[in-house]
């Protein structure tokens, strides 16, 4: 016998009421310990559901006017500065583009069905498991600096792929809105997308 069940024999032998909720509060116990040990092991979790489709939205404060940020997402001579190599177009609503990322061998066509000069673009592109909706959402601060926003909804797939595609957008758009800034601010090109999966690392 241990000395711990010892202690608590003896203890419940002079105090019955010590006894009280030990068994079930000890259960709890264990199924926390097991919950952070799955958590830890990559287990599966059985206990978790989704209430609602998520979306990404990420904000970044880019130190230029608005209406040179905005150009920036809407002309590619200034996007391939920072997010796409290739453009076939500016954007114009109801007027689809093609944007190619080369250095992965990706191209897309993209449509915009929406566009307020200087305050918000929504476009319409190919998701992993079917159209998603990005917008962006350009706020003139008081300096002459503006606020960022961009969310990407609609996604589709069981509660897995969901929270993989969120994430990987989430980190995206990061990326991106990063090397926006590092641009139109400073004139750097980071390279911020290239770098993210150089070649023989791309698991990463």
């Amino acid at each position: 016998m241990s000395d711990l069940i010892k202690y608590v024999k003896a203890r419940s032998a002079r105090e019955p009421e010590f006894t009280d909720g030990l068994e079930s509060g000890y259960t709890d116990f264990k199924a926390g310990a097991l919950s952070r040990q799955e958590l830890l092991q990559g287990a599966p979790m059985t206990n978790l559901h989704l209430t609602r489709v998520p979306a990404t939205k990420v904000g970044m404060l880019i130190r230029r006017p608005a209406a040179d940020v905005f150009e920036a997402f809407v002309n590619p001579d200034v996007t391939t500065k920072f997010w796409f190599t290739k453009g076939s177009g500016a954007l114009e609503v109801d007027r689809p583009v093609q944007w190619e990322w080369e250095m992965y061998g990706i191209s897309i066509q993209v449509t915009a069905k929406i566009i307020e000069p200087n305050r918000r673009i929504v476009i319409e592109w190919p998701g992993a498991h079917g159209p998603t909706t990005v917008e962006w959402t350009f706020e003139p601060q008081a300096d002459d600096s503006t606020f960022v926003t961009v969310t990407e909804s609609g996604f589709t797939g069981d509660g897995d792929n969901l929270v993989k595609q969120v994430t990987g957008s989430t980190e995206g758009f990061t990326l991106v809105l990063a090397g926006a800034k590092a641009y139109l601010e400073h004139g750097l090109q980071l390279n911020l997308v290239a770098d993210r999966f150089p070649k023989g690392l791309e698991g990463h």
